[in-house]
């Protein structure tokens, strides 16, 4: 199915964004494909007392479908402004068929670093939004969460880069416990995957 009709779908506009200015640390906007989306549905359980938190959520993408498949509360966190405006756009459009929904999405318009992980917040999502240094600083804040509110937590992570792996299985407590290698795409690609670093 093409990106323009998942999107009707849902009654939302989540496509390439080509006038987005560049910030040191932090990558451009690009969405997780659907086809990545349906592939991690089918291999990862989630209920409705979930919290997804996506860190550059962009337009929310993500969000919205995870909370149209599996009904999760999400949080979607996103310091260009603009993309924040057209999340916020998005969610009210989402709405308009999904009234039950209204307080399962929220969207915030700041520095991922700056985001206070919730005691309810327990699965974070990551599509290479930024740079190494700044993901350790949101690592220590999901982990000074944990100190305070211990829960299980999973990490998943589209596409990862080798910096981030390497801190992951070098620095941290986090064991890897599902890799979903994405069909048709990661034979020719190896990057082509969806890992999961849980923390139970």
């Amino acid at each position: 199915m093409a990106e323009k009709n998942y999107d009707k779908q849902l009654n939302i506009e989540t496509g390439p964004e080509r006038n987005i200015k560049p910030f040191l640390n932090y990558y451009p906007y690009e969405p997780t494909p659907y086809p990545v989306l349906e592939q991690l549905a089918k291999n990862i359980e989630l209920k409705p007392s979930d919290h997804v938190v996506d860190y550059g959520c962009g337009k929310g993408r993500l969000l919205f479908y995870l909370n149209a498949v599996f009904g999760v509360n999400a949080r979607g966190i996103e310091m260009d402004d603009h993309l924040y405006f057209l999340a916020e756009k998005n969610r009210l459009h989402y709405l308009q068929h999904r009234p039950k929904s209204k307080y399962q999405i929220q969207f915030f318009c700041m520095h991922a670093e700056k985001y206070i992980v919730q005691p309810i917040d327990n699965k974070f999502y990551f599509f290479n939004p930024f740079s190494v240094p700044i993901f350790i600083k949101v690592f220590n804040n999901i982990m000074e969460s944990l100190e305070q509110f211990d829960r299980e937590v999973d990490l998943i992570f589209y596409y990862p880069s080798i910096e981030y792996l390497s801190f992951l299985e070098n620095r941290t407590i986090f064991q890897l416990t599902k890799e979903i290698k994405i069909e048709g795409e990661f034979e020719h690609n190896p990057n082509e995957r969806i890992l999961i670093y849980s923390y139970r």
